[in-house]
């Protein structure tokens, strides 16, 4: 079947890889496994083998039709929607975990979705273009706003790189594995995040000054991230995501 341009639609059909993203997500044989984008179901066959039951969300009218007759006699839900749009508690339950190789341009959104549902996954297993799921996972010294927001709800780590050549047709980067384990509270107060957020609002900038408001003078966060044993000259990608909670105390005193 053509594939979609518009849908960001690219096959993987490396067999091999495709049992691997599915290992990396089972839990246990009563796990629930939500796969996002099954398109022509070639990683649905491999999560069919591991979990009780897929429910595949599918964008994609025609695909959402076609998938159920390629799987006759198992225990595979394919539902035709939007998975920024659908209830993902009704669908999956309390024992699940999130499978998918999805959109590029539509990553973030779906992380933050996956991250903030009630319900939340037991694990997040998604195929995403190297360059962010690099990010995503990124240590001090590489942080983003991103990274910092999606660690903040969950640990972070990366799978196998995927070349571009095994998909089909093959998109324009390589693609990596980046499994997310959520937290069951956050590490985070709301404050501190704030002030993260704050701190990456120019990311090329020092840190004391994006951090300069009013009340706290540039020099004055020189000395705060002084006696709290950082360099006054760091960028806010350089700091570890505790760092930001002890600011805010700092700030307080």
């Amino acid at each position: 079947m053509k594939n979609n341009k518009s849908l960001g639609q690219h096959w993987l059909k490396n067999r091999t890889i495709l049992n691997k993203i599915a290992e990396l997500g089972a839990i246990d044989e009563k796990a629930v496994c939500l796969e996002i984008g099954p398109g022509l179901g070639t990683l649905t066959s491999s999560l069919l083998k591991r979990f009780s039951k897929v429910v595949a969300v599918e964008y994609d009218a025609r695909l959402a039709e076609n998938l159920p007759r390629s799987f006759p006699n198992t225990n595979l839900e394919v539902v035709h929607g939007d998975i920024l749009q659908v209830d993902i508690g009704k669908l999956a339950g309390n024992n699940y975990v999130v499978v998918g190789n999805i959109p590029y341009y539509i990553t973030s959104p779906i992380i933050r979705k996956l991250l903030e549902t009630t319900s939340k996954p037991k694990k997040i297993v998604l195929l995403v273009q190297k360059e962010v799921a690099q990010r995503v996972a990124a240590e001090p010294g590489k942080h983003s706003w991103l990274s910092v927001m999606t660690q903040n709800q969950a640990a972070a780590e990366l799978g196998p790189v995927v070349p571009a050549r095994e998909f089909t047709p093959p998109p324009k980067v390589d693609s990596q594995v980046l499994v997310l384990t959520p937290h069951s509270e956050k590490v985070l107060s709301p404050a501190a995040l704030a002030l993260a957020k704050r701190g990456f609002s120019s990311p090329r900038k020092k840190l004391a000054h994006n951090l300069a408001i009013s009340e706290i003078s540039k020099e004055q966060w020189q000395q705060i991230l002084q006696d709290n044993q950082i360099n006054p000259d760091v960028r806010a990608e350089d700091l570890d995501l505790l760092d930001w909670e002890e600011l805010v105390t700092s700030q307080k005193s």
